[in-house]
């Protein structure tokens, strides 16, 4: 051996001399291992599953007003492609806990959101025609709420176990927009989205639905010291307060998004002050058809 030579420990096991080409050839092998776990990890964070089937539907049957703040539903349109639709529920009757658990915050909850919409709408065509109402389905109030017919994680659940179980039960979420996502199949309800929702854009999404509702003057509106919002915010106050999305009470989210209601900055610091009064506007049950 050449004593003017350079010699390499191999870093396994600190015995053995390399030549300077496989020291190259060594450290390509461990950058490669490096970044196939960086984007292994990546993968398992992003949702390995499509909701493109439910994005066609929702873009060809569900119909937003020009100014984006409500919408109306091809019920019939989705009728004839019941098919479409029975397959969507379908894969995501196929997801696993254990894999769902591996995807990303955002990933999981556009999902759930996404199966809580494509099961309200199969529900409306399981009772079609006929129904004026999603109330009008069974016999109790709310009894649409509480049949056992969505499919998920290997278990037949109701659309409240669901909704106030999962999207608003579990800690990991808390985040008070969800409630300008969910569809109930009212025209009082939120808009229906006519695009699929999805982990990459799930924070704008949430936000636009927000926005837009709120500005929505026929369900939320100030007539002078008194702000008139829609229902959803006494049902499900606790959700606008108690650290939820980082609003310590319903006020102070109503005034952050104070332009979307209409507010000037004196009825903002009114409304904070407690000087404006929050009521509650009616809410309108009836089916969100096209027709209507």
């Amino acid at each position: 051996m050449n004593q003017g030579a350079e010699t390499d420990v191999d870093p396994v096991d600190g015995r053995f001399p390399l030549s300077s080409a496989m020291k190259n050839i060594q450290r390509v092998l461990l950058v490669s291992m490096l970044l196939s776990g960086v984007t292994t990890g990546a993968a398992e964070a992003e949702a390995d599953f499509s909701h493109e089937i439910w994005d066609g539907l929702l873009t060809r049957f569900a119909h937003l007003s020009a100014d984006g703040t409500a919408s109306r539903v091809d019920y019939e349109g989705f009728a004839e492609s019941r098919q479409e639709l029975a397959a969507y529920l379908g894969q995501l009757a196929s997801v696993t806990r254990v894999d769902f658990d591996r995807w990303s915050v955002a990933e999981q909850l556009a999902f759930l959101i996404n199966a809580y919409n494509a099961w309200t709408i199969d529900l409306i065509l399981e009772h079609s025609p006929g129904i004026e109402s999603i109330r009008d389905i069974g016999f109790l109030p709310g009894a649409a709420w509480r049949i056992r017919r969505v499919e998920l994680f290997g278990r037949k659940m109701s659309l409240d176990t669901l909704e106030h179980d999962m999207i608003r039960g579990w800690d990991r979420f808390r985040d008070p927009r969800i409630h300008f996502a969910v569809n109930c199949a009212a025209v009082g309800c939120p808009a229906l989205l006519d695009r699929a929702y999805g982990g990459a854009t799930l924070n704008e999404q949430l936000d636009r639905n927000t926005r837009l509702f709120l500005t929505d003057r026929s369900r939320n509106y100030a007539i002078q010291d008194d702000l008139y919002v829609s229902p959803i915010f006494r049902w499900y106050r606790e959700d606008f307060q108690d650290g939820w999305g980082g609003y310590a009470s319903l006020t102070i989210f109503l005034a952050e998004y104070g332009e979307a209601l209409g507010l000037s900055e004196a009825q903002k610091a009114a409304l904070m002050s407690g000087q404006m009064r929050i009521r509650f506007s009616r809410y309108d049950w009836r089916l969100n058809s096209l027709d209507r």
